[in-house]
């Protein structure tokens, strides 16, 4: 029998933080923005029947991307200025990350981004087949033990999905420092269903024309380790 979880969802352990250290008053405030755009419908006590997002009424009809954990949103407010015909969702369940990030967008004035704030893989369960036209997965947990590695974002339980509601064609963008998960990410992302575009080192030592160097990247450099940048696309 298949495990549920109180709300009847299927049961899925999470490792990662939700919740760090107390929240800024200002930070508090901007928690108040998720009534406007923070999805609906997601969470299973809302939508028990698991209906599907409706992206062109979120959205109209722009192309819509997906960030896999954002951090503190600096990125994803980036590429939302660069280019407001798209829009873009991003999946964050650590609540002082979602606080930083929603404080970014109100200063940028970024109107195409929702957020989820929770597990990336409750979110793909409400994506249309197809529907997403870029994924970024930038700087994720590493889990360095290896009794751990199962954890990683780069395993089958959260690319199959990510294969599913990925147009024929996107594009996946991994940005890590840490040479192991680039080692699981070589081996498991085109098993799933994914090309690596690289022909020569300097495509994954280069990062992306559109790129802005994130504080978890900044952190990676002060400490004397290597950025690598993956791009897949999804066949």
């Amino acid at each position: 029998m298949e495990r549920k979880s109180p709300s009847g969802a299927p049961w899925r352990n999470f490792y990662g933080r939700v919740r760090g250290k107390g929240l800024r008053d200002s930070q508090k405030s901007y928690l108040k923005d998720l009534e406007e755009i923070g999805l609906e419908r997601v969470d299973w006590e809302d939508n028990p029947d698991r209906a599907m997002l409706d992206l062109a009424a979120i959205f109209g009809n722009r192309p819509v991307w997906l960030e896999v954990g954002f951090g503190g949103g600096e990125h994803m407010v980036h590429q939302a200025v660069a280019n407001p015909g798209v829009g873009i969702i991003g999946a964050e369940p650590y609540i002082n990350g979602v606080a930083m990030l929603l404080g970014k967008i109100r200063r940028a004035g970024a109107l195409n981004i929702r957020v989820h704030p929770g597990d990336a893989r409750d979110l793909m369960d409400v994506l249309p087949d197809g529907s997403i036209e870029k994924a970024f997965l930038l700087y994720p947990d590493p889990w360095p033990k290896k009794k751990h590695h199962r954890r990683r974002f780069v395993t089958p339980e959260h690319l199959q999905p990510l294969h599913r509601v990925l147009a024929p064609g996107a594009e996946f963008r991994i940005a890590t420092d840490i040479p192991d998960y680039v080692r699981q990410a070589l081996e498991e992302v085109p098993k799933a269903g994914f090309e690596w575009l690289a022909e020569r080192a300097e495509d994954w030592r280069t990062p992306w024309s559109d790129w802005i160097s994130t504080r978890y990247e900044q952190k990676a450099l002060r400490e004397g380790r290597v950025p690598h940048y993956l791009t897949f696309r999804r066949v």
